[in-house]
């Protein structure tokens, strides 16, 4: 692609609209300036030698107007000294270098009307550029805000579900500290009648299942 039609595309171009169906923004903003910073460069060179061209083309136009006025000093001698024949042909290298410095100044002319083109392009190439610049701030910007938050948020939910399990841990120590209150305070109690029998009762149980299961083994 030539460099007026990549500048016409970024000229032309609306940066929100093609921020907003990019999958990645920030990304596109980089290519995008990347590109526009390229294409300025180059815009700035071709100026430039656009410019020395118009430099040079007048410098050689001034200098065919002065090959054509010394011309016109040795035709003006020439038939003073009654040579009418090389006043003619002065003439005719007069008119010779005239023509030159007329076609000169023509092209110096398309030089500077190419120069003031690309002198009007990189002006709204750097308008351009410049809300690029922005728009790519202040997506910097909001990335570092979100992240930010994103940090504090996720730092206040692990601070949250730590909490939460310092709070369980310290109420199973609690329950741990009640049930062994309630050991300690069974610890060399003498059993009542009614434990006493109930144990007897555990003890028959445990030595009927006892009995029947020497009995399957037998078997």
């Amino acid at each position: 692609m030539g460099i007026f039609s990549r500048l016409r595309d970024i000229v032309t171009s609306n940066i929100n609209s093609m921020l907003e169906i990019a999958e990645d923004p920030e990304k596109l903003l980089r290519l995008m300036i990347q590109e526009m910073e390229d294409t300025l460069v180059e815009i700035k060179a071709q100026c430039a030698s656009a410019m020395a061209q118009a430099k040079t083309l007048a410098r050689q136009a001034a200098e065919a107007l002065e090959k054509a006025d010394e011309w016109a000093g040795k035709a003006s001698l020439a038939l003073q000294k009654g040579r009418e024949d090389l006043a003619r042909e002065a003439l005719k290298e007069k008119r010779t270098h005239q023509e030159r410095a007329e076609q000169l100044e023509k092209q110096k002319a398309e030089f500077n009307a190419l120069i003031e083109q690309y002198q009007d392009d990189m002006r709204q190439l750097e308008e351009k550029l410049a809300a690029a610049r922005e728009k790519q701030q202040v997506l910097l910007q909001r990335h570092a805000h979100a992240q930010a938050r994103y940090k504090a948020r996720t730092t206040g939910r692990k601070a949250e579900t730590h909490g939460a399990f310092a709070r369980f841990e310290g109420f199973e120590r609690k329950v741990d500290r009640m049930e062994a209150d309630a050991d300690l305070a069974d610890f060399g109690r003498k059993k009542s009648l009614e434990e006493e029998i109930a144990a007897l009762h555990e003890d028959e149980e445990v030595d009927k299942e006892l009995a029947a299961l020497k009995e399957k083994l037998g078997k």
